[in-house]
């Protein structure tokens, strides 16, 4: 609910209110520093620099406030999540772990995800720097954390918590709500494969086996990446029609 309040809050212009949100998610929850991306990107393509570094500090603020007092007194605990993700292997969801289930072994993990994702994020600044009009936040949030998600060496069930609310205040056409229903039918795909799947780990004999569920996992994934390419050309159409 803090992410939403920032991205409304941001799209009324009121960034002073939009900032402490965001920097409430990020202390609770750090996948909203993805905002940051597009949130810069919109503020350079409105000539606003300064309130960018002023939204920035704001934020960057906000989240030291709720992160300091952990990291002072706990710091083994509070730098448990950060280390976590740092070193974790493919884990289950993610695209990297459905390949291994596969029998397509890939080394050096973290490097490949790093690089992927890096490139997935210049490639959304691309696109957003060469859209001809400007587009709100509710637009183009979506995109960020849909790359967070997809390539991420985990890929939670509840990432779709994350996700939909995006989803559903980008969407513009009634056309896109096709798309978005595959999408939703491959979240309930997997969310039924992926506990018939850890079945087989306490030994049931009903189980998942596990190049079923890595076939489920793709597929989620398929579904999230045709719903974004719709959005994307939409944007993208739409922007060049505003400027025409």
């Amino acid at each position: 609910m803090s992410a939403l309040a920032a991205i409304y809050y941001f799209d009324k212009k009121k960034y002073e209110a939009s900032s402490i949100w965001l920097g409430i998610s990020i202390a609770t929850k750090f996948f909203p520093i993805v905002f940051l991306l597009p949130i810069a990107i919109i503020f350079y393509k409105r000539n606003k620099i300064k309130e960018f570094y002023l939204y920035l500090f704001r934020t960057v603020l906000i989240t030291l406030a709720f992160n300091l007092p952990l990291a002072i007194v706990y710091f083994d605990g509070w730098w448990r999540f950060f280390k976590l993700n740092l070193n974790r292997s493919d884990d289950f969801g993610s695209i990297w772990y459905a390949l291994n289930l596969l029998g397509f072994k890939i080394p050096g993990i973290n490097y490949l995800y790093t690089t992927l994702t890096v490139a997935l994020f210049i490639a959304l600044a691309i696109f957003l720097f060469k859209l001809r009009t400007t587009p709100n936040l509710a637009q183009v949030a979506f995109f960020a954390v849909a790359i967070f998600t997809t390539t991420s060496k985990v890929y939670s069930p509840q990432y779709v918590l994350w996700l939909t609310p995006l989803a559903v205040i980008a969407l513009t056409k009634s056309n896109q709500q096709i798309s978005f229903w595959f999408w939703q039918a491959t979240e309930i795909t997997y969310h039924l494969g992926v506990w018939q799947y850890l079945a087989g780990y306490t030994g049931a004999s009903f189980g998942l086996p596990s190049g079923a569920y890595a076939i489920a996992s793709i597929l989620r994934v398929v579904g999230l990446l045709t719903f974004t390419y719709f959005l994307l050309r939409e944007i993208s159409v739409r922007s060049t029609v505003k400027s025409g």
